[in-house]
């Protein structure tokens, strides 16, 4: 689920791996494509998220819904990925974007995504090779095998809200899990019962993952035995909580699940509960 960027490196010119450039920038939606233009991964495609990570926006199923699943197999399709790819994302930002095309590839059926463990930052830093050249379009078949349990609706969040049945992850800083802040939705505040782990916690401070060993204490701390398929994580938009996803998987704890909608489809509804403090 991670690759190096010496392994990356190595892979450059195969085939059968397929590399996408996933930086992005919440407060700026075209940021991703103009640093994307001025240099990335020899090779390696663009993937936005406004757009290819996500599906369109009603106003009330948050900042960054999912996608229709065939249109984004169609995506990887159309830049040659096959069943049998090595699929690697990177990202400049804690690997937050990375992590959600990631999770992505598993929500339709893939098994050979992997992030680049430490990102573009690494990359740049090693002196690793840049271009601005935008390869062609290739030719690929990924047909979407969607597996709905990895999802939680907020129907199922409402309904195990006060109850043991579901423990919600909230992969937010804590002073916006506790209310203090909210610079990117209408409302500040949390889930009602959700448990917080920051995102960036999973992470050295060169962005590569901390050691499986010691994620895998903080999960387990955090969740005290919580069944692992009664986790949900969630963030603002279902993008961070995609790194605690994957953190969790890199510690052998496998099968939890993401809130999609998170936060910004929570409070869409002014009717469900928000809770504010420590």
């Amino acid at each position: 689920m991670l690759v190096s960027t010496e392994t990356l490196a190595a892979h450059l010119n195969d085939p059968d791996w397929v590399v996408f450039d996933c930086r992005h920038d919440l407060k700026d939606f075209a940021r991703g494509g103009v640093v994307y233009a001025a240099g990335h991964v020899p090779g390696a495609f663009f993937a936005a998220v406004e757009t290819d990570l996500s599906g369109p926006k009603t106003g009330r199923n948050g900042r960054h819904p999912l996608p229709d699943p065939a249109k984004f197999a169609a995506f990887l399709s159309a830049r040659g990925v096959t069943d049998s790819s090595r699929i690697v994302a990177y990202d400049d930002m804690g690997n937050q974007y990375a992590a959600r095309l990631w999770w992505m590839t598993r929500w339709i059926g893939l098994r050979g995504a992997a992030v680049l463990d430490g990102g573009w930052p690494k990359w740049v830093a090693e002196k690793r090779p840049e271009t601005h050249l935008v390869p062609p379009l290739r030719h690929g078949h990924v047909a979407a095998k969607v597996d709905a349990g990895m999802v939680v609706r907020t129907d199922e969040v409402v309904k195990n809200l006060g109850g043991s049945g579901l423990v919600v992850v909230d992969a937010r800083a804590a002073e916006r899990f506790r209310g203090e802040t909210e610079p990117i939705d209408p409302v500040a505040g949390r889930i009602p019962g959700a448990r917080n782990r920051f995102f960036k916690s999973n992470l050295r401070d060169d962005q590569t993952f901390r050691p499986a060993a010691e994620l895998r204490g903080d999960f387990e701390d955090l969740l005290g035995g919580t069944p692992l398929n009664r986790v949900a994580h969630q963030c603002g938009s279902g993008v961070t909580g995609c790194v605690n996803l994957l953190a969790m998987e890199l510690a052998g704890l496998s099968g939890s699940k993401l809130y999609a909608g998170s936060w910004s489809e929570w409070i869409a509804d002014p009717a469900r509960p928000v809770a504010r403090g420590a």
